[in-house]
């Protein structure tokens, strides 16, 4: 929270596969300094240091959107937050999670910023198991377990059908050696949303480096600028 005031602006930062709520510590700070408030929590099941006792193999895309819907709705309660001044910060499945939230829950989400979203989940899965037969009923990626309601929730799924009608701002962040997300995803995507502008970082892969870091969180807080309403800053 900012030091001095009563009510303020509040980023919510929602963290990659197998992340955690930490992940985002020296962001959150920094945007604290800097007069708006972060949150920062642990998917059920996103991830393997999750403490909340939702098995990771139960763990879909849409369970973690209802963690941070109910994240939205918490922080609407609180006296301390800017209701008119939420906003998502997601990266990589965060940030997918984050952009279809944003989607549902537009009336409450000021602005939307997105890091490496890896909207080509649905795709590679699919590519992976192309027919339902084929699906595990668990696969190991990255050090954790996946379960087979992980798939079958993605079949069929249509990245374009299901974003791009939230109208306010969106900023984009992308690393053009992205690997794992290939750049093309991003660039798409900035051009179904209304008020979207996409900022691609040279030489910089999926998670940035310490610079990259450092550009992205001024890159943020300038769009956040933009956004927010005075008396906040």
């Amino acid at each position: 929270m900012p030091e001095g005031k009563k009510q303020f602006p509040v980023v919510i930062f929602s963290h990659g596969y197998n992340g955690y709520k930490t992940d985002f510590d020296r962001s959150a700070k920094y945007f604290s300094a800097n007069g708006t408030g972060a949150f920062c929590y642990t998917f059920c099941g996103g991830s393997t240091r999750d403490q909340s006792g939702f098995p990771t193999t139960e763990m879909t895309l849409f369970t973690e959107k209802e963690d941070l819907e109910a994240v939205i709705d918490e922080l609407k309660t609180w006296d301390c937050v800017a209701t008119e001044n939420l906003y998502l910060f997601g990266a990589s499945q965060g940030g997918m999670v984050s952009a279809l939230a944003a989607e549902e829950k537009q009336a409450d989400i000021a602005g939307l910023i997105l890091l490496y979203p890896a909207f080509c989940i649905a795709d590679n899965w699919n590519e992976r198991f192309k027919n339902p037969e084929d699906i595990p009923d668990q696969e190991e990626l990255w050090e954790m377990t996946l379960g087979r309601k992980f798939f079958e929730s993605i079949r069929n799924f249509n990245i374009k059908e299901q974003i791009g009608k939230f109208g306010k701002n969106v900023l984009m962040m992308h690393g053009a050696e992205d690997q794992i997300v290939p750049l093309d995803y991003s660039i798409r995507a900035s051009e179904w949303y209304k008020n979207a502008r996409i900022e691609v970082f040279q030489k910089e892969g999926h998670g940035f480096s310490e610079d990259g870091n450092r550009r992205m969180e001024a890159m943020a807080l300038y769009f956040l600028h933009d956004c927010i309403r005075l008396p906040f800053f």
